[in-house]
């Protein structure tokens, strides 16, 4: 493909027969790449990336160039040779691929959703009702669809605070008080990417697991205290 010279824009009209506007041409440079998409046709790179605050919304405005690459022997080699790369590191396992033994970074600074399978699940592992549960356990907050019924509680209101149904003393030796019974926020969690795994700990060491989470009856039920 013919690269054109801004100032030859005329001859290029008369001896093509393709008008040309010089103000409809955006010359400003390609700089501060956000994403960049190739398929088996195009390669697509969106760019200089603006956003504009408002007190009530988000004014996102950005620039997108696209390339029909098939015509153009440069680009059809150097696509080859991201493909090629794509190929070698396809084997190539990320970094976190299992927790380490005790870690346990997830069951602090975040706040599993659970919902009503969840709250039936782990009412039926700890011999509970589902409103005992609801009640000790879970921090309410209805969903619109009435899938999700709240998130798990902690042992403080700090954000940050672990989960109330962690166990164990320290990194290292932390581990679920009801893993059989977690929530699917939980089952679902992968470390996969994520930032927040303590990489001090060993992934090869020998530990035990302590007693399971016993829950702390509240009340009266058939005249006898729980």
């Amino acid at each position: 493909m013919e690269t054109i010279d801004l100032i030859n824009l005329r001859s290029y009209s008369r001896r093509t027969g393709q008008p040309t506007h010089p103000e409809l041409l955006d010359a400003r440079p390609l700089e501060h790449v956000n994403k960049i998409e190739i398929d088996e046709e195009h390669i697509t790179i969106e760019f200089d990336e603006k956003t504009t605050r408002y007190y009530n919304a988000n004014e996102i405005t950005k620039r997108e160039w696209v390339y029909k690459y098939n015509d153009d022997p440069e680009f059809v080699k150097v696509v080859g040779k991201v493909i090629d790369l794509a190929r070698k590191h396809l084997t190539d396992m990320p970094d976190n691929v299992a927790c380490p033994p005790g870690c346990a970074e997830c069951c602090s600074g975040y706040e599993p959703f659970v919902n009503k399978g969840d709250v039936r699940r782990i009412a039926e592992h700890l011999g509970l009702s589902y409103d005992e549960v609801m009640r000790d356990y879970v921090v309410e907050r209805p969903s619109a669809d009435g899938f999700h019924v709240g998130w798990l509680r902690k042992v403080g209101d700090d954000i940050s605070d672990q989960c109330v149904f962690l166990m164990g003393s320290r990194s290292g030796r932390h581990y679920c008080g009801i893993y059989e019974g977690r929530p699917s926020d939980c089952r679902d969690f992968s470390p996969i990417g994520c930032d927040d795994v303590d990489d001090t700990l060993p992934r090869k060491t020998a530990w035990k697991i302590g007693a399971a989470f016993a829950p702390k009856h509240r009340g009266k039920r058939n005249g006898k205290r729980l």
